[in-house]
């Protein structure tokens, strides 16, 4: 039986549990005489086809209002950068103030009294707020973020050892999302210690070892017109210096060299791997010999 058929059923099951649930709720509510206070809600609120319409109305106009707002600042978020930021934040703000605003005009057309709302509204943020400290701190902290211009959608950051790039900002969270494609998302309170790798080059590192039996001062010769050749064929990639730091290491079956390039931040390890590709077959042309383990087997 395949993973479909387990959903279906649970699916079967759980309808045909909530219609039993609602048969028992319905016969204990007759035999109680619960059904006889739903009429008292017409009391407070206005319930008629107009009105309905009307609050049906309402609620497509937001949305309708918040949908083309929201396309426009998508688009701009693509741009990057500190449009990008604004656009991200100002589409997170847009959507609690439909929400909010959307859930006002429906409970106006209703005929609730939505200034006593709002004035018993003081008493509830303030219970509220000893509970939601997470949630007012996110907010306060997008703020500051937003002002403070620190990074942008587009940047690469790392955060508590993760590293990735700036998809979304929005009022609360921040969304990074690694080489891999996975998206962490952190509470902007959460936000300490970042690192943006955005703001300044970055380098490649890599380390080639070379045969003892060679002779490192004609090897080291030979490696400016080979970094040079690098360079000039992978401008794209390598945006400063391709260099040769010198020997890294006495290994114990090799000379170990260390090579250097600067590149974006973007290219860290894909400007690696191209660095050691290109060495490999510089060497290979050149004669030069990168050691690998070997076995020597000696018989009588």
């Amino acid at each position: 039986m395949n993973t479909n058929d387990n959903s279906t059923k649970k699916n079967i099951t759980s309808i045909v549990g909530s219609l039993i649930l609602i048969v028992v709720c319905g016969i204990l509510a007759v035999v109680t005489g619960a059904f006889d206070h739903i009429m008292d809600i017409t009391d407070v609120l206005f319930f008629d086809l107009e009105t309905i319409f009307r609050a049906i109305i309402a609620v497509a106009f937001v949305i309708a209002i918040s949908n083309i707002v929201l396309l426009v600042l998508k688009t701009l978020s693509t741009k990057g950068g500190r449009i990008g930021t604004l656009s991200s934040v100002i589409s997170s703000l847009v959507k609690y103030i439909a929400a909010i605003g959307g859930c006002c005009w429906v409970l106006a057309v209703f005929g609730v009294n939505i200034s006593t709302i709002f004035a018993s509204l003081g008493i509830v943020a303030l219970i509220l707020g000893f509970g939601a400290e997470t949630l007012v701190a996110d907010l306060v902290t997008g703020v500051f973020i937003l002002f403070e211009n620190q990074y942008n959608v587009g940047d690469i950051i790392e955060v508590d050892g993760f590293r990735g790039t700036v998809t979304d900002i929005s009022i609360r969270t921040l969304s990074l999302t690694d080489g891999g494609g996975n998206i962490k998302i952190i509470n902007n309170s959460s936000l300490v210690n970042i690192i943006n790798r955005s703001n300044q080059r970055s380098v490649a590192v890599t380390d080639i070892g070379i045969s003892y039996e060679l002779d490192l001062e004609k090897v080291e010769a030979q490696l400016p017109a080979i970094l040079a050749g690098i360079k000039e064929k992978h401008t794209d990639v390598f945006v400063g210096r391709v260099e040769y730091l010198g020997v890294e290491t006495l290994a114990d079956s090799a000379v170990v060299l260390r090579f250097i390039a600067d590149v974006e931040e973007g290219n860290i390890y894909s400007g690696k791997r191209l660095l050691n590709r290109e060495l490999k077959v510089a060497f290979d042309k050149n004669k030069i010999e990168i050691p690998y383990p070997q076995i020597d087997v000696h018989t009588k």
